[in-house]
C-alpha cells in the first residue's frame, strides 16, 4: 500500500520555484472547513489524474476515480467517511454510491480498481444520482480559498454563474487549478490549467501525503472508535500479518494438550488448522495472541471479515485460550515460544500485565479477557460488521 507520511510541521511542501507564479496560499485552502469527506477524495482524483498527465477530463470521470479510491475503506472496513446521522443513516454522498454499487452489483470488498469502475460503467444509470448530487458544490467550494483576490464576490446559488465566476478570476486576476465548461452535470469537462499541471506533477508525493494527512485526520473524528485508521485507506500488503510465532505457539500445545473448534467443537488436528482473529483484523488491525485462534481451515473463509456471535462462541474461545495460558507457565518450551511472541504479538498493556500474569483463576482469566475483548467487539458492531451466521 502506497503511504505518505509528511512532517506535520511542514504538511504541504511545495517547491519554492512556484511561490512567484502561483497562488499556493490558495491552493493550501483548497480542503479547509469541508463539511464531507468527498472533498478530499475530489482533490486526491484530480491530483492523481493530472500524475498521469491528463489535461482534461469530465465530473463523471473524476467521480468514477472517487468511488474507486474509497470502494475500500467503505466496504472492507465499514469506515463512515462522514460519519452518520442521528437516526443512523449515512451523511457522505460519496458513501451513499459507493453502498449503492455494493447493492447493484456482486464485487467483493477487495475488489480491483478496474473491477470497480467496470461495474459503475455497466450500472451507471443506476448510480446517476448519487453521482450527480456529488459534483453540487465541492468543484465549486475547492477554489474558494483563491476567491479572496476577486474584487466581486461569488453567487454560490447559481452553478451557471459560478462556472463564469471561475473563469473570468482565471482570465483577469490569477491562473487557478483548473476552470469548467458550460456543459450540465455529470457531462461538465474540466480543464487543468499547465502551470498547476507542471507544478502538481512536480510535487505529487508531497500532495498527495498532504492530502493523506487531512484526511485522515477528518476520518479518525467520524470513526472514533476505529483503531489503525491510518492503515485502512488502501489494500494491505499480506506481509503486515504477523501470524508464524503465535501458530508455533499453538502447534507446541496441540501436541501436548488436546484443544476443540471453538465452532465445531471437533478436535483441532496439528498442521490442519488456519490461526484466526476472533475479532476481524481487519477491524482491530493486529495480530494480538490475546485476539487468536486455531480454527478449523474449512470455515475461515466462511467467517471471512465478520463477527462470530458472541453467546455461545466467546465462552468456547476464553477457554481455549486459558488452556494456553496455563500452559505457559507450566511448561518450559510451551513458554519460550510465548517469549517469541513478544515482538509481534503482544503489545496490548492490560494483556501484559494482567491477562498473562501468573496466578489467574479460570474466572479471573476469562473477566479480564471479557472486560477487554467485549467494548471492541461493540464497536465493531457499532461500525457495521456482519455477524456470522454459523
Amino acid at each position: 500500500m502506497a503511504q505518505y507520511y509528511p512532517a506535520q510541521e511542514n504538511v504541504l511542501n511545495i517547491k519554492a520555484q512556484y511561490y512567484n507564479t502561483l497562488d499556493i496560499e490558495g491552493f493550501s485552502q483548497m480542503m479547509k472547513d469541508p463539511s464531507f469527506c468527498y472533498k478530499f477524495y475530489w482533490l486526491e482524483a484530480i491530483v492523481n489524474m493530472i500524475s498521469e498527465s491528463v489535461t482534461e477530463t469530465t465530473f463523471d470521470a473524476i467521480i468514477d476515480e472517487m468511488i474507486a479510491n474509497a470502494w475500500y475503506s467503505v466496504r472492507e472496513f465499514h469506515i463512515h467517511l462522514s460519519g452518520l446521522q442521528l437516526d443512523g443513516m449515512v451523511r457522505d454522498g460519496l458513501e451513499r454510491a459507493i453502498l449503492r454499487l455494493t447493492e447493484l452489483s456482486t464485487l467483493p470488498a477487495n475488489a480491483s480498481k478496474v473491477e470497480i469502475k467496470n461495474a459503475i460503467d455497466e450500472y451507471n444509470p443506476e448510480l446517476k444520482k448519487f453521482k450527480e448530487q456529488l459534483t453540487n458544490m465541492v468543484p465549486y467550494r475547492a477554489l474558494a480559498g483563491f476567491f479572496a483576490h476577486s474584487k466581486e464576490r461569488a453567487d454560490w446559488s447559481s452553478v451557471r454563474r459560478m462556472t463564469t465566476y471561475i473563469k473570468k478570476i482565471n482570465d483577469t486576476v490569477m491562473s487557478l487549478p483548473y476552470v469548467l465548461g458550460e456543459e450540465s452535470k455529470l457531462k461538465k469537462k474540466v480543464y487543468f490549467h499547465p502551470d498547476w499541471i507542471k507544478m502538481i506533477q512536480d510535487n505529487t508525493v508531497s500532495i498527495l501525503g498532504w492530502i493523506q494527512y487531512e484526511k485522515v485526520k477528518w476520518l479518525q473524528n467520524n470513526n472514533p472508535e476505529v483503531p489503525g485508521l491510518i492503515y485502512k485507506l488502501a489494500p494491505m500488503n499480506d506481509k503486515m500479518r504477523k501470524l508464524s510465532n503465535v501458530r508455533k505457539l499453538w502447534e507446541t500445545v496441540l501436541e501436548m494438550h488436546e484443544i476443540h473448534d471453538v465452532f465445531t467443537g471437533q478436535k483441532i488436528v496439528p498442521k490442519q488448522y488456519d490461526v484466526d482473529h476472533f475479532i476481524p483484523w481487519s477491524f482491530v488491525m493486529n495480530d494480538e495472541l490475546w485476539n487468536l485462534m486455531p480454527m478449523d481451515s474449512s470455515l475461515n473463509s466462511s467467517k471471512s471479515n465478520r463477527l462470530p456471535k458472541w453467546n455461545p462462541f466467546f465462552k468456547g474461545f476464553a477457554g481455549n485460550q486459558y488452556i494456553l495460558y496455563g500452559m505457559i507457565h507450566q511448561n518450559e518450551s510451551i513458554h519460550k515460544c510465548f517469549e517469541a511472541c513478544y515482538r509481534d504479538n503482544l503489545h496490548s498493556i492490560w494483556a501484559g500485565q494482567e491477562l498473562y500474569r501468573r496466578g489467574n483463576t479460570k474466572e479471573e482469566f476469562y473477566n479480564i479477557l471479557e472486560k477487554n475483548m467485549q467494548p471492541v467487539y461493540d464497536s465493531a458492531r457499532r461500525q457495521g460488521y456482519e455477524v456470522w451466521a454459523y
